[in-house]
């Protein structure tokens, strides 16, 4: 079993800065990549950005040159720096760990953002 616990969350107003952070644990064979999902309110959970194994990146284009990935190997660790938040970013973040025969979601911590 694999566990991923987010933390990072928050209240921002507009324009100001979070880090999230997602350490995953437990039987970690064979990642093929860490990332980021979000869901807003009343819309589908959507993509955001993910980093492979070889620190491969990819970004949504709502968040391109706003958000980075980035990965600790030693730590099990992923972070995404979001920068210029803005209120549509609103959401809970999950992140999620691809392996060998699966995926693996954490519980999701909630990002709001003011205008």
């Amino acid at each position: 079993q694999v566990q991923l616990v987010e933390a990072g969350g928050g209240l921002v107003q507009s324009g100001r800065s979070l880090r999230l952070s997602c350490v995953a644990s437990g039987s970690l064979f064979s990642i093929i990549a860490m990332g980021w999902y979000r869901q807003a309110p009343g819309k589908e959970r959507e993509f955001v950005s993910s980093i492979t194994s070889s620190a491969t990146t990819m970004y949504a284009d709502s968040v391109k040159g706003r958000f980075t990935i980035s990965g600790d190997n030693a730590k099990n660790t992923v972070y995404l720096q979001m920068n210029s938040l803005k209120p549509e970013d609103t959401a809970v973040y999950y992140c999620y760990l691809k392996g060998a025969l699966r995926q693996y979601w954490g519980q999701g911590t909630q990002v709001t953002v003011s205008s």
